[in-house]
């Protein structure tokens, strides 16, 4: 029978404050770390979480040592040859016994190998060497690691990043009246998205698509690397005015210039075109605040004919099971931006679910760490 008329019981609210278990506390004891690293059992535990712990404590000058070695170009000099120490040093103007520091540094970290005097490149060494914008993103990460000078201050958001001036377009239209930095901006960004356009492209099915429009594209990078891999697609372009003459010489030299459109504009000013049944947002909604976002995925929402498609293209964050890539750069990154967050895929889908997309997927692309996919459909 029904409790008619009386309080409905509620539960206490959840306490801030948990204890922690005693013995989750022991391995914070140097006695018990001591213990455990004489135990024949444990020993292997304690010494792998010792070393973890190490490049924790290293990882700035790891990454310090990562820079330099890409500054001084030292990876296409060994793509070719196998070289010393002193033709390293004469080559790049750095005293000998420094070079050899450095080299040394970079054989620990596994991007160089040396024998008999040589040193040469590793696989992880050659991968950088080759995949193309990985040497220009950690080539300004200076201007990261100034951000990043007092982490405290920092995440109390008490620092005026420098990282949105990089990248000049995250404030709107105004930002990109410079040719130099429009140059330098639309480089990197069509450099760098080689590989999440091939991992956006393998995980998403393509054979149902007409025509497909790249909001925030820049020079046409993304389309590019489509147009090859899908040779029936109509292609749309759709972004600042700045970047469309280097998009049209990108698909005049791609021999795409007949399958494409470029339609200049702001989607923070204008409705987006109509005529595409599918709309890919590749690394864009990170850049933007929640309110702008929607906004975006509502105008996508509008701009496509019932049954079309939204795909969302980016590297996002772990959600409840945080991630390394997600959760430790990239969200970090888009909080010196100023303009943005690194959001997982429970996260993106709610946006878009706000917009109005249902039947959701989220195919698995190849290095997670690299981006992650969602795509949506307008229903009919």
């Amino acid at each position: 029978m029904a409790d008619v008329g009386l309080p409905r019981r509620t539960a206490p609210p959840a306490p801030d404050r948990i204890p922690v278990a005693r013995f989750a506390r022991l391995p914070a004891l140097p006695a018990f770390q001591a213990w455990a690293a004489r135990m024949p059992i444990l020993r292997r535990i304690v010494r792998a979480e010792g070393e973890a712990m190490f490049d924790l404590v290293a990882g700035f000058c790891h990454a310090q040592v990562l820079q330099a070695i890409v500054r001084l170009r030292i990876p296409p000099l060994l793509l070719t040859h196998r070289m010393t120490a002193a033709a390293l040093a004469a080559e790049t103007d750095v005293p000998l016994d420094r070079m050899t520091v450095l080299l040394n540094a970079a054989v620990a970290l596994r991007l160089l190998r040396q024998r008999r005097g040589y040193y040469a490149l590793t696989m992880r060494g050659t991968a950088l060497a080759g995949v193309p914008g990985l040497q220009g993103m950690i080539d300004h990460h200076d201007v990261l690691y100034r951000d990043l000078t007092d982490p405290v201050a920092f995440f109390r958001g008490e620092v005026e990043t420098e990282l949105a001036d990089f990248w000049p377009y995250v404030f709107g239209a105004s930002g990109a009246t410079d040719p130099e930095t429009t140059a330098r901006y639309s480089r990197l960004m069509a450099d760098s998205q080689s590989l999440v356009a091939a991992d956006t492209i393998a995980a998403v099915p393509w054979r149902d698509t007409v025509s497909v429009m790249d909001v925030g594209g820049g020079t046409g990078a993304f389309l590019t690397a489509l147009g090859d891999a899908e040779p029936n697609l109509a292609l749309t372009l759709f972004d600042l005015p700045a970047v469309a003459p280097a998009a049209a010489d990108r698909f005049a030299a791609a021999g795409l210039t007949d399958r494409t459109t470029i339609v200049p504009g702001s989607f923070r000013d204008t409705p987006l075109p109509t005529g595409a049944d599918t709309i890919t947002l590749v690394r864009v909604l990170y850049d933007h605040a929640d309110q702008t976002v929607l906004a975006l995925l509502k105008s996508a929402y509008d701009a496509l004919p019932p049954g079309g498609r939204l795909i969302v293209s980016e590297p996002m964050t772990g959600g409840p099971r945080p991630q390394r890539a997600g959760d430790a750069y990239f969200a970090l990154y888009c909080m010196a931006m100023r303009t943005g967050r690194a959001r997982s895929v429970s996260e993106v889908k709610s946006l878009m679910q706000q917009a109005g997309f249902a039947q959701f997927q989220t195919p698995r692309a190849r290095r997670p760490f690299v981006t992650s996919v969602v795509s949506g459909v307008k229903q009919a």
